[in-house]
């Protein structure tokens, strides 16, 4: 079950504990916005898995959501000084 809300205690543990997760974070921070179903597609997870981290996302600040009728847009909110961190270590990371 995904978590709704971060751990006080630990709340990196929590933003990074899932490989889902990552991959969703990896995804929007490379592209910068995408619906639902071109993130579902590209990284090989359920609608309803994706939906629980990109709404656990969303609840962190890291990722905004945006509805044009049916479609559901998420962006990754580059403003947001730890998302713009996270995406400065995604690509160090990937880049080794």
């Amino acid at each position: 079950m995904i978590k709704n809300e971060i751990n006080n205690n630990n709340p990196i543990e929590d933003l990074l504990g899932s490989r889902a997760r990552i991959k969703i974070l990896k995804l929007l921070a490379r592209d910068n916005e995408l619906n639902i179903s071109s993130i579902i597609k590209k990284t090989n997870l359920n609608h309803k898995n994706v939906l629980g981290h990109l709404m656990f996302l969303k609840s962190v600040n890291l990722v905004q959501e945006k509805n044009f009728g049916r479609i559901k847009v998420f962006r990754y909110k580059i403003e947001n000084i730890k998302a713009k961190s996270l995406k400065t270590f995604i690509k160090i990371w990937e880049s080794l």
